[in-house]
């Protein structure tokens, strides 16, 4: 089951739109009194979703909405999920009101996700979800692996944090406990292959011992993970969730900034297995900051719908010239727009794109002042 799209109001980056109706950014005629102010929406292919953009234009945060309604589509029966579903956002948040868009406190706050027929409406105006009973039972598995290296904090993590409150969000606590399941007997011939590709790559497999993880290298040394490079360990991490049969088919896997501390020598390797994940039927969403890793994930793609880009941007300002006229005066300037294209340089405004021409270009004048 994939997610196909999601609806934002008034949380976090995401404040009030100002569009005129139903306007295409290229090709809508300006036509008087024709606008309207709504929210954020955006659609997502069966494969990998890749959300580029600018910092605080709310990646992060869109990855973790789609995670909370995924880990809220199974039967549990537990009195703090509603205060474990802010938790995803930040250990800090006490309440509803710390996710609001700034200056929005007394308007109406939700995000909606869907998988085309049922919906998960998180309504921070109401302090409650919608439509949960419709929601409920789906069991969409899924996994979020954040920007933050984790199981290096393994021994004795999960105890003292259910003693104490510890300084890390949901998602951080939550890829403990996943990398921490046993292994899954089956594991079918694609997963195989894939696995064997990481062991090549990080020169061993990934284990637990006393509730530290280390990496068993081929030569027979067991490492731990706080002492092997940080790409290694990413990819290491990677290595079991599959192991433990976390990343089969109809699962989602969102993963922030994939490419950090990660040698760039190895974005082949890691596009090569999630492509491959991706055709075993695991539906990705993946933020980077990273030109060449999106590159990789473009070119090396099989068919156009395995991979879609979005493009998230803040307010009409950030927009080329011509496409200006589709917007009317935001009071602000900071709503959350988005665009979305199968290959990066059909989008009209790329950050990561723009970021690395403009290097381009200082060598070049570099080598002309020579």
């Amino acid at each position: 089951m994939a997610i196909r799209s999601i609806d934002i109001l008034n949380v976090l980056a995401f404040q009030r739109q100002w569009r005129r109706n139903n306007a295409d950014p290229k090709t809508a005629p300006l036509q008087q009194g024709d606008h309207i102010s709504d929210g954020f929406h955006l659609d997502f292919c069966d494969g990998i979703n890749v959300l580029i953009g600018g910092n605080g234009v709310g990646k992060t945060s869109l990855l973790k909405m789609i995670y909370a309604a995924t880990q809220w589509s199974f039967q549990q029966t537990d009195p703090g999920k509603t205060k474990k579903l802010l938790q995803f956002f930040s250990e800090h948040l006490k309440d509803h009101d710390g996710m609001k868009s700034m200056g929005h406190q007394d308007d109406y706050s939700y995000f909606r996700v869907s998988d085309g027929t049922h919906q998960f409406e998180y309504s921070l105006s109401h302090g409650g979800i919608f439509n949960y009973n419709d929601w409920l039972g789906l069991d969409i598995p899924s996994v979020f692996i954040p920007t933050t290296e984790m199981l290096s904090h393994s021994k004795g993590f999960l105890a003292m944090n259910q003693k104490y409150n510890m300084p890390f969000d949901g998602t951080q606590v939550d890829i403990i406990v996943n990398a921490s399941l046993p292994e899954t007997k089956d594991v079918s011939q694609t997963m195989t292959d894939v696995l064997q590709k990481l062991s090549q790559t990080i020169q061993g497999t990934v284990i637990q011992n006393d509730d530290v993880f280390y990496i068993q290298k081929e030569d027979g040394r067991k490492v731990d993970f706080s002492l092997e490079a940080e790409g290694y360990r990413k990819l290491g991490l990677l290595w079991k969730l599959i192991r433990n049969g976390l990343l089969e088919s109809g699962s989602v896997l969102l993963w922030d900034e994939p490419e950090a501390n990660l040698n760039p020598e190895l974005y082949p390797v890691l596009v090569d297995v999630l492509l491959e994940l991706q055709r075993h039927g695991v539906q990705m969403f993946i933020a980077t900051h990273s030109y060449n890793f999106a590159k990789y994930l473009e070119i090396r793609k099989e068919k156009p719908e395995e991979v879609l880009f979005h493009n998230l941007y803040r307010g009409s300002t950030e927009l080329p010239e011509y496409m200006r006229h589709v917007f009317t005066e935001e009071p602000n300037g900071q709503s959350i727009y988005s665009e979305t294209a199968q290959r990066m340089d059909d989008l009209a405004f790329n950050h990561i794109m723009n970021a690395d021409e403009n290097l381009l270009n200082e060598v070049y004048d570099m080598r002309g002042d020579a």
